[in-house]
Protein backbone atom coordinates (compact mmCIF):
# COMPACT_ATOMS: atom_id res chain seq x y z
CA UNK A 1 0.00 0.00 0.00
CA UNK A 2 1.44 3.18 -0.45
CA UNK A 3 0.15 6.52 1.58
CA UNK A 4 1.22 9.43 -1.08
CA UNK A 5 4.66 9.07 -2.00
CA UNK A 6 5.17 6.72 1.26
CA UNK A 7 5.25 2.53 0.63
CA UNK A 8 3.89 0.67 3.76
CA UNK A 9 5.21 -2.67 3.01
CA UNK A 10 2.85 -4.69 5.44
CA UNK A 11 -0.77 -3.62 5.16
CA UNK A 12 -0.91 -2.90 8.88
CA UNK A 13 -1.04 0.12 11.13
CA UNK A 14 -0.36 0.43 14.55
CA UNK A 15 -3.12 2.94 16.02
CA UNK A 16 -2.16 5.83 18.12
CA UNK A 17 -3.01 5.51 21.45
CA UNK A 18 -2.86 8.29 24.43
CA UNK A 19 0.02 7.26 26.55
CA UNK A 20 0.49 4.13 25.40
CA UNK A 21 2.61 3.98 21.88
CA UNK A 22 5.13 5.87 22.43
CA UNK A 23 8.80 4.89 21.16
CA UNK A 24 9.59 1.50 23.02
CA UNK A 25 6.37 0.68 22.26
CA UNK A 26 6.23 1.25 18.55
CA UNK A 27 9.84 -0.40 18.55
CA UNK A 28 8.26 -3.63 19.44
CA UNK A 29 5.29 -3.42 17.26
CA UNK A 30 7.84 -2.73 13.97
CA UNK A 31 10.04 -5.59 14.99
CA UNK A 32 6.78 -7.34 15.00
CA UNK A 33 5.96 -6.78 11.69
CA UNK A 34 3.58 -3.78 11.88
CA UNK A 35 3.77 -2.02 8.57
CA UNK A 36 2.98 1.61 9.89
CA UNK A 37 3.70 2.71 13.54
CA UNK A 38 1.91 6.00 14.78
CA UNK A 39 2.81 8.17 17.65
CA UNK A 40 0.14 8.92 20.20
CA UNK A 41 -1.87 12.21 19.85
CA UNK A 42 0.18 14.98 19.89
CA UNK A 43 -1.13 18.89 20.75
CA UNK A 44 -0.89 20.95 17.87
CA UNK A 45 -1.13 24.00 20.50
CA UNK A 46 1.82 21.98 22.96
CA UNK A 47 3.78 22.14 20.09
CA UNK A 48 3.57 25.51 18.53
CA UNK A 49 4.33 26.65 22.20
CA UNK A 50 6.98 24.58 22.64
CA UNK A 51 6.10 22.41 25.30
CA UNK A 52 9.16 20.27 26.14
CA UNK A 53 7.18 17.36 27.41
CA UNK A 54 4.96 17.42 23.96
CA UNK A 55 8.31 17.67 21.52
CA UNK A 56 9.65 14.92 23.06
CA UNK A 57 6.50 12.50 21.99
CA UNK A 58 7.46 13.12 18.24
CA UNK A 59 11.16 11.40 19.18
CA UNK A 60 12.00 8.67 16.91
CA UNK A 61 14.49 6.30 15.79
CA UNK A 62 15.35 5.13 12.39
CA UNK A 63 14.24 1.69 12.85
CA UNK A 64 10.61 2.30 13.31
CA UNK A 65 10.09 4.27 9.98
CA UNK A 66 8.15 4.86 8.21
CA UNK A 67 6.27 6.87 10.96
CA UNK A 68 3.66 8.37 11.29
CA UNK A 69 3.13 11.28 13.84
CA UNK A 70 -0.93 12.39 15.07
CA UNK A 71 -1.40 15.72 15.68
CA UNK A 72 -4.85 17.37 17.23
CA UNK A 73 -6.47 20.93 16.84
CA UNK A 74 -8.77 23.39 15.86
CA UNK A 75 -7.07 26.49 14.56
CA UNK A 76 -6.08 26.04 11.08
CA UNK A 77 -3.20 28.40 11.47
CA UNK A 78 -1.79 26.24 14.58
CA UNK A 79 -2.56 23.06 13.41
CA UNK A 80 -0.28 24.04 9.65
CA UNK A 81 2.72 25.30 11.79
CA UNK A 82 2.89 22.01 14.10
CA UNK A 83 2.37 20.18 10.94
CA UNK A 84 5.38 21.59 9.50
CA UNK A 85 7.01 21.43 13.47
CA UNK A 86 6.31 17.21 12.32
CA UNK A 87 7.64 17.33 8.82
CA UNK A 88 11.20 18.51 10.28
CA UNK A 89 11.21 16.28 12.96
CA UNK A 90 11.29 13.77 10.47
CA UNK A 91 8.03 11.84 9.96
CA UNK A 92 6.83 10.39 7.40
CA UNK A 93 3.62 11.23 7.35
CA UNK A 94 1.55 13.81 9.66
CA UNK A 95 -2.14 12.56 10.43
CA UNK A 96 -4.63 14.47 11.75
CA UNK A 97 -7.28 13.56 14.55
CA UNK A 98 -10.96 13.87 13.86
CA UNK A 99 -12.11 10.48 16.56
CA UNK A 100 -11.10 11.67 19.90
CA UNK A 101 -14.12 12.17 21.91
CA UNK A 102 -12.52 12.89 25.08
CA UNK A 103 -14.39 16.07 26.64
CA UNK A 104 -11.44 17.73 27.00
CA UNK A 105 -10.66 17.28 23.87
CA UNK A 106 -14.00 18.35 22.34
CA UNK A 107 -14.56 21.21 23.97
CA UNK A 108 -11.39 22.82 22.11
CA UNK A 109 -13.69 21.83 19.12
CA UNK A 110 -11.27 19.13 18.55
CA UNK A 111 -11.32 15.37 17.72
CA UNK A 112 -14.61 14.73 16.96
CA UNK A 113 -15.77 17.38 17.43
CA UNK A 114 -14.67 18.84 13.92
CA UNK A 115 -16.93 15.96 12.55
CA UNK A 116 -19.97 17.93 13.32
CA UNK A 117 -18.30 21.77 11.76
CA UNK A 118 -18.03 20.24 8.10
CA UNK A 119 -16.92 23.42 7.20
CA UNK A 120 -13.62 24.37 9.97
CA UNK A 121 -12.87 21.00 9.53
CA UNK A 122 -12.44 21.42 5.90
CA UNK A 123 -10.03 25.01 6.84
CA UNK A 124 -7.67 22.60 8.82
CA UNK A 125 -7.45 20.56 6.21
CA UNK A 126 -6.24 22.57 3.38
CA UNK A 127 -4.20 24.71 5.91
CA UNK A 128 -2.44 21.84 6.51
CA UNK A 129 -2.52 20.28 3.28
CA UNK A 130 -0.38 23.37 1.90
CA UNK A 131 1.90 23.38 4.90
CA UNK A 132 3.82 20.49 4.25
CA UNK A 133 4.82 18.27 1.38
CA UNK A 134 4.68 14.74 3.26
CA UNK A 135 1.34 12.92 3.12
CA UNK A 136 -1.39 13.49 5.15
CA UNK A 137 -3.48 11.40 6.41
CA UNK A 138 -6.82 11.62 8.58
CA UNK A 139 -8.58 8.98 11.71
CA UNK A 140 -12.38 9.70 12.11
CA UNK A 141 -15.36 7.77 13.89
CA UNK A 142 -18.60 7.76 12.49
CA UNK A 143 -19.24 10.87 13.37
CA UNK A 144 -22.58 11.45 15.91
CA UNK A 145 -24.77 9.35 15.05
CA UNK A 146 -24.51 5.52 13.94
CA UNK A 147 -25.44 6.34 10.19
CA UNK A 148 -22.29 6.95 8.99
CA UNK A 149 -23.10 10.02 7.30
CA UNK A 150 -20.51 12.65 9.05
CA UNK A 151 -18.16 9.84 7.84
CA UNK A 152 -18.83 9.76 4.42
CA UNK A 153 -19.06 14.08 4.34
CA UNK A 154 -15.45 14.32 5.85
CA UNK A 155 -13.91 11.78 4.03
CA UNK A 156 -15.02 13.32 0.77
CA UNK A 157 -13.88 16.70 2.18
CA UNK A 158 -10.82 15.45 2.95
CA UNK A 159 -9.94 13.53 -0.53
CA UNK A 160 -11.25 16.83 -1.95
CA UNK A 161 -8.68 18.66 -0.42
CA UNK A 162 -5.81 16.53 -0.91
CA UNK A 163 -5.68 13.79 1.93
CA UNK A 164 -3.78 10.68 1.02
CA UNK A 165 -5.46 8.53 3.20
CA UNK A 166 -7.81 8.11 5.68
CA UNK A 167 -8.49 5.35 8.78
CA UNK A 168 -12.07 4.88 9.81
CA UNK A 169 -13.15 3.88 13.14
CA UNK A 170 -16.89 2.92 12.48
CA UNK A 171 -18.12 3.37 16.46
CA UNK A 172 -19.80 6.98 17.13
CA UNK A 173 -18.30 9.61 19.25
CA UNK A 174 -20.65 9.08 22.13
CA UNK A 175 -20.47 5.12 22.02
CA UNK A 176 -16.35 5.89 23.06
CA UNK A 177 -15.24 1.95 22.66
CA UNK A 178 -18.73 0.29 23.83
CA UNK A 179 -20.45 -1.54 21.97
CA UNK A 180 -19.32 -2.90 18.35
CA UNK A 181 -17.43 -1.56 15.33
CA UNK A 182 -19.93 -1.08 12.12
CA UNK A 183 -17.74 -2.59 9.50
CA UNK A 184 -19.87 -1.44 6.56
CA UNK A 185 -19.09 2.25 7.72
CA UNK A 186 -15.60 1.32 6.43
CA UNK A 187 -17.14 -0.85 3.34
CA UNK A 188 -19.34 3.04 2.36
CA UNK A 189 -16.20 4.89 2.63
CA UNK A 190 -13.98 2.70 0.84
CA UNK A 191 -16.89 2.37 -2.09
CA UNK A 192 -16.93 6.28 -2.45
CA UNK A 193 -12.99 6.94 -1.77
CA UNK A 194 -10.51 7.28 -4.47
CA UNK A 195 -7.36 7.27 -1.55
CA UNK A 196 -6.61 4.21 0.31
CA UNK A 197 -9.12 3.42 3.40
CA UNK A 198 -7.82 2.00 6.59
CA UNK A 199 -10.02 -0.05 8.91
CA UNK A 200 -10.17 0.23 12.74
CA UNK A 201 -12.37 -1.45 15.01
CA UNK A 202 -12.92 -4.85 16.45
CA UNK A 203 -9.33 -6.58 15.23
CA UNK A 204 -8.80 -9.11 18.08
CA UNK A 205 -7.13 -11.85 16.12
CA UNK A 206 -5.08 -11.96 12.94
CA UNK A 207 -8.72 -13.50 11.46
CA UNK A 208 -10.54 -10.49 11.99
CA UNK A 209 -8.21 -8.48 10.49
CA UNK A 210 -8.82 -11.00 6.92
CA UNK A 211 -12.77 -10.73 7.44
CA UNK A 212 -12.49 -6.73 7.99
CA UNK A 213 -10.34 -7.25 4.76
CA UNK A 214 -13.06 -9.41 2.95
CA UNK A 215 -16.17 -7.69 4.09
CA UNK A 216 -15.20 -4.03 3.21
CA UNK A 217 -12.14 -3.76 0.91
CA UNK A 218 -9.84 -1.84 3.22
CA UNK A 219 -6.83 -1.01 2.02
CA UNK A 220 -5.14 -1.91 5.28
CA UNK A 221 -6.02 -2.27 8.76
CA UNK A 222 -5.68 -0.56 11.95
CA UNK A 223 -4.93 -2.46 15.40
CA UNK A 224 -5.12 -1.05 18.98
CA UNK A 225 -6.00 -2.32 21.79
CA UNK A 226 -5.41 -6.08 20.65
CA UNK A 227 -1.52 -4.98 19.98
CA UNK A 228 -1.03 -4.29 24.03
CA UNK A 229 0.55 -6.69 25.08
CA UNK A 230 0.62 -8.83 21.94
CA UNK A 231 2.45 -7.18 19.14
CA UNK A 232 2.68 -10.23 17.04
CA UNK A 233 -0.66 -9.79 15.99
CA UNK A 234 1.22 -7.93 13.28
CA UNK A 235 2.77 -10.95 12.21
CA UNK A 236 0.14 -13.04 12.56
CA UNK A 237 -1.99 -10.70 10.13
CA UNK A 238 1.01 -11.20 7.89
CA UNK A 239 0.91 -15.14 8.31
CA UNK A 240 -3.02 -15.07 7.71
CA UNK A 241 -3.19 -12.98 4.50
CA UNK A 242 0.31 -13.90 2.77
CA UNK A 243 0.49 -17.72 3.45
CA UNK A 244 -3.69 -18.31 4.26
CA UNK A 245 -2.43 -20.42 7.24
CA UNK A 246 -3.88 -20.37 10.77
CA UNK A 247 -1.21 -18.84 12.76
CA UNK A 248 0.03 -19.98 16.24
CA UNK A 249 -0.11 -17.54 19.32
CA UNK A 250 2.94 -16.62 20.57
CA UNK A 251 5.18 -18.78 22.78
CA UNK A 252 6.94 -18.65 26.35
CA UNK A 253 9.96 -17.91 25.03
CA UNK A 254 8.75 -15.02 22.53
CA UNK A 255 6.28 -13.13 25.18
CA UNK A 256 9.34 -13.17 27.68
CA UNK A 257 11.50 -11.83 25.77
CA UNK A 258 9.45 -9.38 24.28
CA UNK A 259 8.80 -8.05 27.94
CA UNK A 260 12.32 -7.75 28.54
CA UNK A 261 12.68 -5.73 25.39
CA UNK A 262 10.08 -3.57 25.85
CA UNK A 263 11.43 -3.16 29.56
CA UNK A 264 15.27 -2.20 28.34
CA UNK A 265 13.91 -0.09 26.06
CA UNK A 266 11.32 2.39 28.15
CA UNK A 267 14.55 2.30 31.35
CA UNK A 268 16.92 3.41 27.86
CA UNK A 269 14.60 6.36 26.37
CA UNK A 270 12.80 7.28 29.93
CA UNK A 271 15.00 6.53 32.91
CA UNK A 272 15.07 4.06 35.18
CA UNK A 273 12.71 5.18 37.74
CA UNK A 274 10.30 6.96 35.38
CA UNK A 275 10.23 3.29 33.37
CA UNK A 276 10.05 0.86 36.46
CA UNK A 277 7.08 3.03 37.85
CA UNK A 278 5.24 2.55 34.21
CA UNK A 279 6.00 -1.15 34.19
CA UNK A 280 4.72 -1.32 37.52
CA UNK A 281 1.46 -1.87 35.26
CA UNK A 282 2.58 -2.48 31.44
CA UNK A 283 4.42 -5.43 32.20
CA UNK A 284 1.10 -6.71 33.00
CA UNK A 285 0.06 -6.74 29.65
CA UNK A 286 2.06 -9.23 28.45
CA UNK A 287 0.67 -11.81 30.94
CA UNK A 288 -2.91 -12.16 29.39
CA UNK A 289 -4.14 -15.71 29.54
CA UNK A 290 -1.20 -17.17 31.32
CA UNK A 291 -1.25 -19.50 34.73
CA UNK A 292 -1.00 -17.31 37.68
CA UNK A 293 -0.55 -14.00 35.91
CA UNK A 294 -2.44 -12.59 38.54
CA UNK A 295 0.04 -13.28 41.30
CA UNK A 296 2.64 -12.22 38.67
CA UNK A 297 0.58 -8.86 38.33
CA UNK A 298 0.74 -8.35 42.02
CA UNK A 299 4.72 -9.11 42.72
CA UNK A 300 5.72 -5.81 40.11
CA UNK A 301 3.10 -3.79 41.58
CA UNK A 302 6.27 -2.22 43.11
CA UNK A 303 9.37 -2.06 41.58
CA UNK A 304 11.97 0.24 41.61
CA UNK A 305 15.27 -0.57 39.62
CA UNK A 306 15.33 -2.10 36.51
CA UNK A 307 17.15 -4.98 37.54
CA UNK A 308 14.12 -6.06 40.22
CA UNK A 309 11.73 -6.09 37.43
CA UNK A 310 14.23 -8.27 35.73
CA UNK A 311 14.51 -10.85 38.22
CA UNK A 312 10.47 -10.93 38.84
CA UNK A 313 10.13 -11.83 35.20
CA UNK A 314 12.94 -14.58 34.89
CA UNK A 315 11.08 -16.04 38.24
CA UNK A 316 7.74 -15.82 36.97
CA UNK A 317 9.11 -17.65 33.63
CA UNK A 318 11.02 -20.54 35.86
CA UNK A 319 7.45 -20.59 37.70
CA UNK A 320 5.69 -21.63 34.33
CA UNK A 321 8.23 -24.19 33.24
CA UNK A 322 8.21 -25.69 36.20
CA UNK A 323 11.79 -24.98 37.56
CA UNK A 324 10.54 -23.69 40.58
Amino acid sequence: MNIGRVKVEQPTVLAPLAGITNLPLRLLAKEAGCGLVCSEMISANGLVHRSEKTHRLMDSTPEEKPLSVQIFGSDPGIMAEAARMVADAGADIVDINFGCSVRKVLKTGSGAALMRNPGLAREVLQAVRKAVDIPVTIKIRSGWEPSGSQALEIAAVAEACGIDAVAVHPRTASQGFRGSADWAIIAAVKKQSGIPVIGNGDIQTPEDARSMFDRTGCDAVMVGRAAIGNPWIFDGIRTVLEDGAAYAQPGLEQRFEGMLRYLHASVDYFGEKHACYMMRSRLGWFVKGLRNATRFRESIKKISTEQQAVDLIRDYRRTLAGEI
